[in-house]
C-alpha cells in the first residue's frame, strides 16, 4: 500500500481549487480522497444556476473514486481559497459516512496549519446501510 503525508494531500486539495467552476459564490474548493490502496482522486466544486445540482468537492472526489471502482478510503483534505479552514458540507459528510465512517479529514489554513478530525467527531449521528438494516 502506498502512503502520503497529510501535507501533500493537503497540497493536492490546494492545487484542485483551481478547476473549480464558481460562477455565483466565487468561493473555490478542491479536495483530495486517499484510497486504502494509496490512490488519490481530486475534485473540485462546480456550480449550477439551478443551486440543487451544485456539486461540491469533496463530493466530486468521491464519485470519482467510486466510478474508478474504489470503495475503501483512507483520508480526505479539503482546501478552500479563503485560507481559513474549510469544512465539509452536511450532505458530504453523510455521503462519506456511507463509504468510510471513519474517515481522516484535513483541512488546513494560509499559515500551513493543519488540523485532522474523523468523520465521526464532524457527523456524530451519521447512518448508513447498517443502520437502515436494523430495522428489518
Amino acid at each position: 500500500m502506498k502512503t502520503m503525508d497529510d501535507k501533500k494531500l493537503f497540497q493536492l486539495a490546494q492545487e484542485q481549487t483551481k478547476h473549480s467552476y464558481v460562477p455565483y459564490s466565487k468561493f473555490n474548493v478542491g479536495a483530495a480522497l486517499l484510497t486504502a490502496g494509496g490512490e488519490v482522486y481530486t475534485g473540485s466544486n462546480v456550480e449550477s444556476a439551478s443551486y440543487g445540482a451544485t456539486i461540491c468537492a469533496e463530493r466530486s472526489a468521491l464519485v470519482s473514486a467510486i466510478s474508478a471502482g474504489e470503495r475503501e478510503f483512507r483520508k480526505m483534505a479539503v482546501a478552500s481559497i479563503s485560507g481559513d479552514f474549510t469544512y465539509p458540507c452536511g450532505i458530504c459528510r453523510q455521503l462519506l459516512y456511507e463509504f468510510a465512517p471513519d474517515l481522516e479529514i484535513i483541512v488546513g489554513n494560509a499559515e500551513g496549519v493543519l488540523r485532522k478530525h474523523n468523520l465521526r467527531e464532524l457527523l456524530p449521528y451519521g447512518f448508513n446501510q447498517e443502520e437502515l438494516n436494523k430495522g428489518k
